[in-house]
């Protein structure tokens, strides 16, 4: 008897199981740590955390200290009964000692070892289970019957009493055996159905791990690629900044040279005037005019200096050569080539739009640039144009290879841009940039902003700064992006997609113009 009580206090209050990785709360109660965890969540904002068994209240969640002596006798206790680990009930009536319940008896609601199940009445009411602590739930509520039946109507187990003379007289019941197969059955195609989805989703969650895969090699060849050609920029730049600086202190040197031979040789004449002139003052002074008037004409002296200073003012010092330093820092558009031709390749033809596809409702430019709202223009009814709808094509398509082009949007508050391909219709709700499978477009209506393809519209964000918009195409890739060109550029949304004709740039617009740009540059890996 004292073993049977003793086994009981092992047992958590919240499971009714033997303890697992026991714990205590300050209140001194012991429960499984994962059982007071959840009643403990249970608990989180209402701001009172409280204990299962004494109702003790704390204001900040219990920390929950292992009950290191109660682990101990738990894994001794399972180490010399190991059936009991695997049920946890015992037999009702074996109260010496704890032994495994085999079965569960419903009507006696009571678990029986092998031993007593022998014993037990084998009459048609004593149902058995497989141990329960609980067979009371096996029972009807009303009228203390085994559960026998299941009411479709109402969705609920009942006993025969319910069914012939209580609530649930006249409603549609069948066996428990019977409905919980046809449940299983339900539940079977359900888990079918929840597997090829889960099969589904790990195929795309692979899918989705090789192209970020494909995504970092990518980054890294392009970083590696930016890399390299800042450093070569940074080679080119220094051996320019080298020769620039060289020729400059070269020519400084050759200048101060000849502003010290210069120096030297005025130095020289001023030696030479100081003697004459104190010559000069000595004839002044004198007072023989005999020896005044046999010195020579000082005039010619004057003459003779004047010729002298000319020629060294006329062949003196030089200056820096500015045009050679200029024609030195030219090479600085030479790496600015190097640049456009490592990233850029001009192409011999530029994206111009083609008036014969345009609305009637639209202007072009002369230059082909400009898209601009207008009154009808009455253009020619063709196969090609689109009557009735403000939109018009590019005159060219990209078939293959890495593309850019821009539109200017900032004279309008209603537009759309966008590629599509030239099967898209041209009359009717399927001739609208994005609102077929056709074309995958920009668009802007007033401060709402979205983008769309095959009539799936996806909001982007309100508040994008939009003057300026690029669409990026990479055919083989199959990838059309839309950036905003603010500071900094902002990425909109990239479509994927299997690109299976010539795209063409679109654009249609409600009010102002659009004028398009930046088609004439191929980007290249």
């Amino acid at each position: 008897m004292a073993s049977a009580d003793l086994r009981q206090e092992l047992d958590c209050s919240i499971c009714l199981n033997i303890y697992t990785d026991p714990v205590t709360l300050r209140c001194g109660h012991n429960f499984c740590r994962d059982c007071i965890d959840h009643v403990l969540d249970t608990k989180e904002g209402s701001g009172v955390y409280s204990c299962p068994e004494c109702r003790a209240e704390y204001k900040k969640r219990p920390a929950l200290q292992s009950n290191i002596t109660l682990c101990n006798i738990v894994g001794s206790l399972q180490s010399t009964e190991p059936d009991q680990k695997q049920t946890g009930i015992f037999c009702t009536y074996c109260v010496d000692s704890p032994v495994p319940a085999a079965k569960s008896c419903l009507h006696c609601e009571a678990s029986l070892c092998d031993k007593h199940l022998s014993v037990h009445s084998k009459s048609a009411e004593h149902v058995l289970s497989d141990p329960t602590t609980t067979p009371g739930n096996r029972k009807c509520s009303v009228h203390r019957k085994i559960l026998e039946f299941y009411c479709n109507e109402d969705s609920v187990c009942i006993c025969a009493y319910c069914s012939l003379i209580g609530e649930h007289r006249g409603h549609e019941v069948k066996m428990l055996d019977v409905a919980s197969e046809k449940k299983k059955e339900k539940l079977r195609n359900v888990l079918e159905i929840l597997t090829t989805k889960r099969e589904e989703t790990e195929r795309r969650i692979q899918s989705l791990q090789e192209r970020r895969r494909e995504d970092q090699k990518k980054a890294a060849g392009v970083t590696e690629t930016v890399t390299a050609l800042f450093g070569d920029i940074r080679r080119q730049l220094n051996d320019l900044e080298k020769r620039v600086l060289s020729e400059i202190s070269r020519q400084e040197e050759s200048v101060s040279l000849s502003v010290s031979h210069l120096i030297q040789q005025l130095e020289i004449k001023t030696d030479e005037l100081s003697r004459k002139m104190r010559h000069i003052e000595e004839l002044c002074n004198m007072s023989d005019p005999v020896t005044v008037l046999q010195e020579p004409d000082t005039g010619d002296m004057c003459d003779t200096e004047d010729r002298e200073r000319h020629d060294i003012q006329v062949h003196g010092a030089g200056d820096l050569d500015v045009s050679v330093i200029s024609g030195t820092l030219h090479t600085l558009s030479d790496i600015i080539a190097d640049i456009n031709t490592g990233i850029f390749v001009e192409r011999s033809t530029n994206i111009l739009l083609d008036i014969n596809t345009a609305g009637n409702y639209i202007h072009i430019s002369s230059d082909m640039k400009t898209a601009s709202r207008s009154l009808n223009q009455n253009h020619p009814v063709t196969p090609e144009r689109f009557q009735d709808k403000p939109l018009v094509l590019s005159n060219g398509s990209f078939s293959s290879g890495r593309y850019y082009w821009e539109v200017d949007v900032n004279k309008s508050v209603s537009w759309r841009v966008g590629m599509c391909y030239p099967s898209i219709a041209r009359r009717g709700d399927q001739a609208v940039i994005g609102d077929n499978n056709n074309s995958w477009g920009l668009d802007r209506t007033g401060d709402m902003y979205s983008v769309r393809h095959n009539s799936r519209l996806i909001q982007l964000p309100d508040n994008i700064p939009c003057d300026r918009v690029r669409i990026c195409l990479d055919y083989e890739a199959g990838q059309m992006s839309f950036y905003s060109l603010c500071d900094p550029i902002r990425h909109l949304h990239t479509f994927t997609a299997t690109f299976t004709e010539p795209l063409h740039a679109v654009l249609g617009l409600w009010d102002g113009c659009l004028m398009i740009s930046g088609g004439d540059m191929r980007w290249e890996k």
